[in-house]
């Protein structure tokens, strides 16, 4: 950009100069040719970089003229005759004069502002952002509240006795920008004192000088507004007053800072911020709560565009005003709207209806990067996500901003629709479950996430650290499908009343289970069971530098059904409003106990069994049971899909004895009926004839599906190629059709799409090989999938490292 008069800015606040139009100067400007506003002629720089005054120029010739000579072109010969009246309120045009001081200097300017990309990365720890690496066209992307360099580049050397230079910085999406709501900040470069420095808000302090340049270190507040500011440089001749602007052509991107102190989301340990902020793959679990299984997900936040992306969907979609994007909390609010698209044209659009015509199936996602990057081009949905890809985009978002996030599973997560805490389930007399009954569920897993930030709108009380969020667009919150920041620390306490949706998170992971007799409509509900330790399983995230799973349940609740834990559902419960009766059962005459059983650990393909074991602990007396098994297909979600086999038992369990009553189900039975999660629900409804006790339990279960084996180098040198196999076993009794692997992995290329060239038979082996590309330095993921007409949704991951030789 050129540089310009500073008159044309009319906002400035206290840092701009006085305007040519007001002292009566003229500057040096691309846009007036070297004329004032009224054709004076400028100060020019020489080859030596001083400043000297032009000649006139005649109008109309472009010589100069002889400043002793009347002009050639008489000046009155458009006026009014001098004799006539008029010519008493006329001032005649004189020629221009411009003030110059001894030296004949006029104000810096400005030929380029050096962003120091390298330098500035480095200290930022923003190196990876693809619009740092641009070899053109580079953005400059720092972190608020701490000091970044920039180098100005003049047409002659700085004098600090003569020169003023001051940085106006401004919202680059700012309709009105203004210093009162921090839109506009305009900064002198002060010498390098730092005692002279403001201690409440932004400053740029001169740290070199050299010939024609000088370095500036500039510092954000630790509370400014996050997103894409530009840049101008005002230089003042103070002798004259003469000032010139600069427009920087690219833009700064200033995000949020864990390693700052005075941040929100100031994070202390450097390893957790390696883990939460830098790491660009991870893991997210999905399956059941007896098969939990990871899966490897590419968060893609450094790549190309997504910086852009997220910055875009804070101010069009989440409709934050600038002023909210200095506050990560209501930040965090605004993307968990933002990455759904349920209310407004959010990144992805939510399928749960096993019909994905139009879209992508959500099992096949395998990073954000493609999701976002298609997003940003066309500022439509993505078809389409679940659960677990809504928080894998929600983690990417909130790291490229700087927010430190990871992506939590709760397996046996309960989906709580009144707000009552309880999970209300009504079976009737053929144990199955009455679904025009039950708006409440429990899915087999589910994933939110959770941002590391204090919560200075909670205190006292220490509820900063972990706060959950979920993208994924169950309930609405304030009319808008959101949830959260909620404190994972309230959550414990059971201060459901602390916002944002703390009781429906408590409820995902401490609700009760309550199952109901349904007999009829008008008839009496009987309480047949109570279960409290059957929610909120094996909460789990990614371990701090290691590919392996964390439990943090304890993070979120007391041990189930310890004293505490009870104390704190009661102290919950009060809270809500929603006192249900709780009653217990009536074990007087549990002579006869039931045991429920899964026979674990099944690969697809194979066949499985549910066993259910009947005691009699009476010693004297014989009891006739009644037991119904079934097996049904059921989506992630826990809505049951379609019944796979059911059967009913009569047993007469003989004095002091047991039997086991066993459905075995064979994969001919059960893969007609396969969901795209694998999962069964497994349910038994028992009752004793001669007491009419009532027995029912349900459990999730998942066969396992195969794991991808990857084989790859566990060092490879930065910009190399590599060879990477991966290959699989069928499984199943039949052939496979139409086999393909995709593979990919963030900082290694491009995805590889391969198909497998003939049918896979039963027990053979499937194998590709790809060429992957080491683009970047440091501990990299390659993630596989595996499709296929009859299998797919197998995935696998390894890790390696890409090692820089020059480092």
């Amino acid at each position: 950009m050129g540089n310009r008069n500073s008159s044309g800015r009319t906002s400035r606040a206290t840092a701009v100069f006085t305007s040519c139009c007001k002292c009566r100067t003229y500057s040096i400007d691309g846009h007036d040719n070297g004329r004032g506003h009224d054709g004076a002629t400028a100060v020019q720089p020489t080859t030596s970089g001083e400043m000297n005054e032009l000649q006139p120029v005649a109008p109309g010739s472009g010589e100069p003229v002889d400043s002793n000579q009347p002009p050639t072109v008489n000046p009155h010969e458009n006026l009014p005759n001098s004799e006539s009246p008029e010519m008493s309120r006329i001032r005649l045009p004189r020629p221009p004069r411009r003030p110059v001081d001894e030296a004949g200097k006029a104000a810096l300017k400005v030929g380029l502002v050096d962003i120091l990309i390298a330098e500035n990365g480095k200290d930022h720890h923003t190196f990876d952002y693809e619009m740092m690496e641009r070899p053109v066209d580079a953005n400059l992307v720092v972190r608020r509240g701490q000091p970044f360099n920039l180098v100005l580049k003049f047409n002659r050397n700085f004098d600090p006795a003569t020169d003023a230079v001051s940085l106006i910085f401004t919202v680059a999406d700012a309709k009105m920008p203004s210093p009162s709501n921090g839109t506009t900040i305009a900064i002198p470069v002060l010498n390098d004192n730092s005692s002279s420095l403001p201690a409440g808000g932004w400053w740029a302090r001169l740290v070199a000088s050299s010939e024609l340049s000088i370095k500036v270190q500039v510092c954000t507040l630790a509370t400014s507004v996050v997103g894409v500011w530009k840049l101008d440089v005002d230089t003042k001749f103070i002798p004259t007053s003469t000032s010139l602007s600069y427009s920087l052509p690219s833009r700064i991107y200033l995000i949020f800072n864990p390693w700052c102190r005075e941040d929100l989301v100031y994070m202390e340990d450097e390893e957790w911020k390696k883990e939460y902020v830098m790491a660009d793959s991870g893991l997210i679990w999905r399956g059941s709560h007896n098969r939990m299984r990871p899966c490897a997900w590419n968060f893609a936040q450094f790549e190309k565009d997504i910086l852009e992306c997220c910055v875009y969907l804070l101010s069009n979609v989440g409709k934050l005003t600038i002023a909210g994007r200095a506050d990560p909390i209501r930040v965090v609010r605004a993307i968990s709207a933002a990455v759904n698209s349920s209310d407004d044209d959010g990144v992805l659009m939510g399928n749960w209806s096993n019909d994905y015509a139009g879209g992508t199936e959500p099992t096949k996602w395998q990073g954000s990067m493609l999701i976002l990057q298609k997003y940003w081009a066309t500022k439509s949905p993505v078809k389409f996500g679940q659960c677990w890809v809504f928080s894998g985009v929600t983690t990417s978002v909130c790291r490229a901003l700087g927010i430190p996030a990871r992506s939590i599973t709760n397996f046996s997560s309960a989906h709580d629709t009144h707000g009552g805490l309880t999970i209300d389930t009504f079976i009737g007399d053929d144990g199955k479950v009455v679904e025009e009954l039950n708006s409440d569920s429990i899915w087999n897993f589910h994933v939110w996430n959770e941002v590391w930030m204090q919560r200075p709108d909670l205190e006292p009380g220490n509820y900063g650290g972990w706060q959950a969020i979920d993208a994924t667009p169950q309930e609405e919150s304030d009319g808008v499908y959101r949830c959260g920041p909620t404190s994972v620390a309230a959550v414990k306490r059971g201060e459901v009343k602390k916002a944002f949706d703390t009781a429906f998170h408590f409820a995902e992971v401490n609700a009760d289970k309550v199952y109901w007799k349904f007999k009829g409509n008008g008839q009496p509900l009987k309480l047949i069971d109570k279960r409290t330790d059957e929610i909120g399983l094996f909460i789990s995230t990614k371990a701090v530098g290691k590919f392996q799973r964390e439990d943090v349940t304890d993070q979120y609740k007391h041990k189930d059904n310890s004293a505490e834990e009870r104390e704190v559902v009661l102290k919950a419960l009060r809270q809500c409003g929603h006192l249900y009766s709780r009653y217990y059962l009536n074990e007087a005459l549990e002579d006869v106990r039931f045991d429920f059983q899964l026979r674990d650990d099944i690969v697809i393909g194979s066949p499985f069994s549910a066993v259910v074991t009947v005691a009699n602990r009476n010693r004297s007396k014989d009891y006739t049971v009644e037991v119904t098994l079934r097996v049904d297909s059921v989506l992630y979600t826990g809505k049951l899909k379609s019944v796979i086999k059911k059967e009913v038992f009569q047993r007469t369990i003989k004095a002091g004895t047991a039997q086991n009553i066993t459905l075995p189900v064979s994969y001919d039975e059960y893969a007609p009926e396969l969901s795209d999660q694998c999962a069964f629900n497994i349910a038994c409804l028992a009752n004793v004839k001669e007491t009419e006790f009532e027995f029912f339990s349900q459990d999730d279960f998942r066969v396992r599906k195969p794991d991808i084996a990857i084989k790859a180098p566990k060092e490879v040198p930065l910009g190399e190629q590599f060879d990477v196999t991966v290959s699989i076993i069928n499984p199943l009794p039949k052939e496979l059709n139409g086999a393909k692997f995709v593979i990919e992995g963030a900082g290694l290329g491009v995805p590889h799409k391969v198909s497998v060239p003939n049918k896979v038979a039963p027990g053979k082996e499937a194998r590709v090989v790809v060429k992957m590309t080491a683009a970047k330095a440091g501990q990299k993921t390659v993630s596989a999938k595996f499709y296929s007409k009859e299998l797919n949704d197998v995935d696998g991951y390894l890790n390696m490292d890409v090692i820089d030789p020059t480092a």
